[in-house]
């Protein structure tokens, strides 16, 4: 009679028999939390530190656990390092290796348990990713002052409901999705404040007995108050292991930031149209039809369009995963993983091509300044300078609203209406209101702040690029 083989799992002195094939392969993470190597590394040995402070291993015990953390390291970076997905995960991957390496590795999962190991890793993982980017924000943010500095002079319509509204800067339209990039940023910035709090010694769910010292490998791990430079620590064993709000809010960060970039590629799109032809995009980031030779089409913002659903669908996976959660650990919690790794990768590649591609763009002066001399655009202008000579604005607003359907009826624009027509509805005006479609003195009237003036636009991509030093700084 064939003998059953005992579970040889880090956790198998409870079964008698071998998990089943198919069971590992549904079950084995490492094939995508091996991403999370270098910092269950950096966890381990601020935990083996940990331990030796405590006096619960010796210092030499420590240092030989190190080294082989070392080496692990390194053969991980070099891709010598072979992953096992019978050993389930990246923990027990790296636990394993390190303990054929180094005997007193054995010791290295005292007071510590999967729980608190891989909350500690992806806790670092989101301020890493955070960091990255917040670089690549500011990158591309850099690349649109660029293009807006290049094109300040460069006037086109502002629209609302797609419709011709008022005249802007090209500058003016592009530091409006700066300021939508900075709010990402600095979302990413509460995100890594939100991830800035260590669970290590929290164990599987009710700490240990043992007497650990979490403040010290806090400390190590860079999960410090900012300011104080006091190790942060999480208050509730249960809650620490069970938690995934700063997974949640970075991937809320990133759908949001995928809907900026989306913004902004649809707008892109539309400029790009034959019917608008604002801009013209560098053939690096467009592609051609198969069919039809003189295509030259889009992709690259499409794509991010695109990609952005793929952010908004990770967020909503991890809400419907966390849901229906009981506390503490429930196997069910490796699934928040995939997500946030994809929502890093995606959001960090639509940075690097929304800069690279807005860094060969250029706009097409002679088609802008066609589609800005429509004088409709400055109609509220008119009512403006009605309400300058004492009409209220609402009954302003109604006399442009009447001059311009007399317009379209004489089929003439509204500035070569007879002087007569507008006298007779405003008795204080005079000649001078022609002069309200006067597109360069229509800008040097809008100065104040966040307005469109050459001025006020200057000052701004100033402070921005201050911004930008002093973030860099940070």
């Amino acid at each position: 009679m064939k003998k059953e083989k005992k579970s040889q799992a880090s956790w198998g002195g409870r079964f008698s028999k071998s998990i089943s094939d198919l069971m590992l392969d549904f079950s084995e993470s490492v094939s995508f939390d091996s991403a999370l190597a270098r910092f269950d590394i950096q966890g381990s040995a601020a935990h083996a530190q940990m331990l030796a402070h405590s006096g619960i291993i010796s210092k030499k015990e420590c240092s030989a656990i190190i080294g082989g953390l070392k080496k692990i390291s390194k053969a991980i970076d070099e891709g010598k390092f072979v992953w096992d997905k019978s050993l389930e995960d990246v923990h027990m991957n790296i636990e394993q290796a390190l303990t054929k390496i180094e005997p007193a590795a054995a010791k290295l999962h005292t007071a510590r348990s999967r729980n608190d190991q891989i909350a500690t890793d992806m806790r670092l993982f989101i301020k890493y990713a955070c960091s990255k980017l917040r670089e690549n924000i500011s990158k591309a943010m850099s690349v649109l002052l660029d293009l807006a500095e290049k094109n300040i002079d460069i006037l086109i319509p502002g629209y609302t409901h797609m419709q011709r509204a008022q005249p802007v800067s090209v500058a003016h339209h592009l530091l409006a999705w700066v300021e939508m990039l900075a709010r990402d940023a600095e979302r990413f910035a509460f995100a890594a404040d939100g991830a800035n709090v260590s669970p290590l010694g929290s164990g599987a769910i009710a700490g240990t007995t043992l007497p650990i010292d979490r403040a010290f490998s806090a400390r190590l791990l860079g999960f410090t108050d900012t300011v104080s430079g006091d190790p942060v620590l999480t208050g509730n064993s249960m809650d620490a292991v069970a938690d995934r709000d700063a997974h949640m809010e970075f991937a809320f960060a990133c759908a949001l930031l995928g809907t900026h970039i989306s913004r902004i590629a649809e707008d892109i799109v539309i400029w790009n149209t034959s019917e608008f032809a604002f801009i013209k995009l560098p053939d690096e980031f467009t592609t051609g039809s198969s069919l039809m030779p003189q295509k030259k089409n889009p992709d690259s913002f499409e794509l991010m369009r695109g990609k952005s659903a793929r952010l908004f669908a990770n967020l909503s996976s991890l809400f419907m995963l966390l849901k229906g959660l009981p506390l503490t650990y429930n196997r069910d919690l490796q699934e928040d993983k995939p997500p946030v790794f994809d929502s890093f990768r995606q959001s960090l590649i639509l940075l690097e091509v929304l800069a690279a591609s807005m860094k060969l763009a250029t706009f097409d002066r002679a088609q802008c300044a066609q589609a800005v001399s429509d004088p409709l655009l400055l109609a509220t202008d008119l009512a403006d300078y009605f309400v300058k000579k004492g009409v209220p604005f609402r009954k302003a607003h109604h006399i442009v609203g009447e001059l311009v359907a007399l317009s379209e009826s004489k089929k003439i624009p509204i500035n070569e209406l007879d002087d007569a027509e507008i006298f007779s509805r405003c008795q204080n005006a005079d000649k001078t209101w022609r002069e309200t479609f006067n597109l360069k003195k229509a800008l040097e009237m809008r100065e104040n702040t966040g307005m469109p003036g050459k001025r006020q636009t200057v000052s701004q991509i100033n402070s921005w690029r201050a911004y930008l030093r002093e973030n860099t700084k940070a």
